[in-house]
Parts: C-alpha cells; structure tokens; sequence
C-alpha cells in the first residue's frame, strides 16, 4: 500500500535515525496528540456520562479510519490474529471505564501524572514477556520520573478527589496490558490493522454501557467527539510506530514530558493553575527524560 507523502517525506528525512531515535520520535508525537485528546474529551465528559463519552470517542476514531480503509481495501485491513486484536480490544475497554469515569474529577496535570505508572508496569513486563534489555539509564530515568510522578500526585490524595485518583491509578496496569498485546500484535500486523480494529472492539465493547445511560448530544459535542476521533486515531498510530520501531522500554522514558503539555493545555482551556507540587515534579521529570533521550539517541539497539 502506497505511503502518504508526508510520511514518505518523514521516513526519507529520518532513514539515518537510530531505531531509538525514530521510536522517541514517534512517542513524543503520540504524546502531545493525547494530551490534546485527554482535554477535549474531559471538556465533552463534564456534560455527557462518562461511558456515552467513551462510545463516541471510538465511534467516531473508527469513522475517521473508514474512508481510508474504504480507499486501500478492506483485505489489507483484516488481521492476522482476530482473537488477539478482540482481546487487546476487551483489556483497553476495561481500563477505559475506569478512566473516564476518574477523567472529570481530576484535573487534566494530574490525570497525566497518574497515566506515568502505566510505564512502569510496561518496562517490567516487557522484561519479563519480551526479554527486552534493560539497561541501567532507562531503570534510573523512570525511577527518577516516578519519584517525580508522586511528588505531583501524592499531597492530592488525601482530599475529595482522593478515590477518583486511585480509581484512574487502578487502570494504569489494564492500560499496560494492552499496551504490551500491542507490542506483541506488531510483530504479525501493521500499525494500521491494529489502529483499526482497537477502534472497532472498543466501539463494540462500549456500546451496551452507552446505551444504558444515552442522552442526545449537542452540534458542538457531536464536533468535539469528532475531533477526538481524530486525534486518537493519530495518537495510537504513532503509538504504534513508535512500539514497531525501537524497544517498548526505550520509547515509554518520554512519555514524562505530556505533563507538560496537560499543565499548559488545563491553564489554557479549564483555567487549572499548576500547584508548586506540579511544577517540581516536572522539573523532576522532564530532567529525567532529556537526559535518557540522549542516552538513548547515541545508542543503536
């Protein structure tokens, strides 16, 4: 199937990258699509139930992806492991409840801050399950963004919203499931298959839970879910580049930097000023990642 021209010109303008390069290259990218993504959704889920919310984001991911599919021809889309791809569909649905249940309770800095465990989960199943090596620059720079992760979230667990945050921490590990069948689904399926089909299962899984609680959305949320199609679909895809280029463990180290990008986007859209805590932790973070992103880069895996 014939490439897009901007990700030929990409490819052509990258081909001299390292593996892990490319593969934070892609992560960066995916990460500044879902904070985009986690702000438009919050906004839409302040006013519709959370599991309505959930439904339309995947409906309408899995409509943008339709005039493409349509275009390149259905077969090039039908996977190779359909149990595999219902499966990671299942694992991400069921983290996904529990997210947006949390998703307008917390705010967009500290729902970022929370998502940082998910990597941590990651790194020692892809360990264990994938035999990926670990060396000591990437254990040490997600040490040292963990710590910067609790000094974000720990002084807000004790207060109202202390349960909502738990409740988005518990789906870190379900998220990191998913993300690991990921991993292993890229070794048999193309990006694009994989993009496809986690919208179609979630959209399937979601839509008994939509439909218990379904109120008609307004011409502007109906825009905003698509929007978030969009973004999310962008997201993954580059999510998934970035797993099929470099080691799952080397790409999650960046992942630290979205809290930056959640800290501006909350003041910007939902007036969220950043606690002093937030800021150092990011400090924190973002100390750790520029200095694994150099490591990584001068390394070929």
């Amino acid at each position: 199937m014939p490439a897009h021209p901007l990700l030929r010109s990409f490819a052509h303008r990258t081909a001299h990258w390292t593996p892990a390069t490319r593969g934070l290259a892609w992560s960066i990218a995916a990460g500044v699509l879902f904070v985009a993504l986690n702000a438009t959704v919050r906004k839409l889920t302040l006013d519709l139930h959370p599991m309505q919310s959930q439904f339309l984001r995947y409906l309408f991911g899995l409509l943008v992806l339709l005039p493409v599919v349509l275009r390149r021809g259905i077969k090039n889309y039908w996977p190779r492991q359909p149990g595999g791809q219902f499966a990671r569909g299942a694992l991400h649905t069921a983290g996904l409840v529990m997210w947006f249940i949390a998703l307008p309770k917390i705010s967009l800095a500290d729902t970022t801050a929370i998502g940082f465990t998910t990597p941590i989960f990651i790194m020692i199943g892809a360990w264990l399950l994938f035999r990926e090596p670990m060396r000591w620059e990437r254990w040490l720079a997600t040490g040292i963004g963990f710590a910067g992760v609790l000094i974000v979230v720990a002084p807000k667990m004790s207060g109202d919203g202390g349960g909502y945050q738990l409740l988005m921490l518990a789906s870190a590990p379900v998220f990191a499931a998913s993300l690991l069948l990921t991993k292993a689904l890229t070794r048999s399926e193309t990006a694009g298959v994989i993009i496809l089909w986690q919208a179609l299962t979630v959209t399937l899984f979601s839509l008994p839970m939509a439909l218990w609680v379904w109120q008609a959305p307004s011409a502007g949320q109906w825009a905003g879910f698509a929007l978030a199609g969009l973004l999310g679909s962008a997201g993954h895809y580059c999510l998934t580049r970035s797993f099929a280029a470099a080691d799952i463990s080397a790409t999650q180290s960046v992942k630290f930097l979205e809290l930056v990008w959640s800290a501006l986007m909350g003041w910007l859209l939902f007036a969220d000023v950043p606690t002093v805590s937030t800021v150092v932790g990011g400090v924190v973070i973002c100390t750790a990642t520029l200095w694994v992103a150099r490591r990584e880069a001068s390394s070929r895996l």
